[in-house]
């Protein structure tokens, strides 16, 4: 058990480094890709241990490995898309507009290149990385396996707990933009009702309500700045590892907060 942990961890911080390294020759700088503030990637983690696990016997048939491993890559890249949208009501990549796609979870393309992958990592490097892992004394493994899952547990519930926590403040910004919608729509209809009814209406009492629309539209408007201008480093972590990341509830409040943090970061890098 403690040789299969290292195993997910050492593959998990691996692909973690793989996409770092492809977000920083994509973008030009640096980006804690992934979906936890540490540096793992446990998709890769889990992907490389089912591989091994399962396909262990055709590890001399790299014809039946690559195949196993692109429908078993595929399987749970199909799989975490699936639930993590479910869990989050967010999508957190998109291949639909990528060629002979499923629902924008998976598509030809990234199984082809997972399926060499693994192939790559089976044949040429796990070999390595069991050696190195070998070498490791079993009390400084428990040690260090015991601390890196406390540390995985304590990242998935921070993480959990700051997506709950965007996805409260897309709710009110949805909200806000609503509630700035209706009552404007309100004082446009007082003061049109008060042009073409100032003879039939009291025209002090006309006045009197658009200034309280206009109070009420200046204080959702100054709540409305200020969720857009709260700044939130776990949230502007997710939002920059995950460009593609739309939310299925409130898309045009994401859309809005996206647009607005990356005002922020230009004008305060740092």
């Amino acid at each position: 058990m403690q040789t299969w942990l290292w195993y997910f961890f050492a593959y998990a911080f691996l692909g973690w480094c793989t996409e770092v390294a492809f977000a920083a020759l994509s973008k030009g700088r640096f980006v804690n890709r992934g979906f936890l503030n540490g540096p793992v990637c446990p998709i890769y983690g889990f992907g490389i241990v089912l591989v091994l696990w399962v396909l262990g016997p055709l590890t001399q048939n790299l014809l039946w490995l690559y195949l196993g491993s692109v429908v078993l890559t595929t399987a749970l890249e199909l799989a975490t898309g699936f639930l993590m949208e479910k869990l989050f009501h967010q999508r957190w990549w998109d291949y639909s507009k990528m060629p002979l796609n499923v629902g924008g979870y998976i598509c030809p393309l990234f199984s082809f290149l997972w399926g060499i992958a693994c192939v790559l990592i089976v044949d040429v490097l796990h070999p390595r990385i069991a050696r190195l892992i070998a070498f490791i004394p079993e009390p400084w493994s428990t040690a260090a396996l015991a601390v890196m899952l406390v540390a995985l547990l304590t990242d998935v519930v921070v993480t959990a707990a700051t997506v709950a926590h965007l996805n409260r403040r897309l709710r009110q910004v949805d909200e806000a933009t609503a509630a700035i919608r209706g009552i404007s729509d309100s004082l446009g209809m007082a003061v049109a009702d008060g042009a073409l009814a100032v003879r039939a209406i009291d025209e002090r009492a006309v006045n009197d309500l658009q200034a309280a629309n206009e109070r009420n539209l200046a204080e959702v408007k100054a709540r409305y700045a200020q969720l857009l201008e709260r700044r939130s480093a776990g949230q502007r972590r997710l939002l920059r590892a995950f460009p593609q990341l739309r939310s299925l509830r409130y898309p045009a409040a994401l859309d809005t907060l996206k647009q607005r943090l990356e005002q922020l970061s230009q004008k305060h890098p740092h």
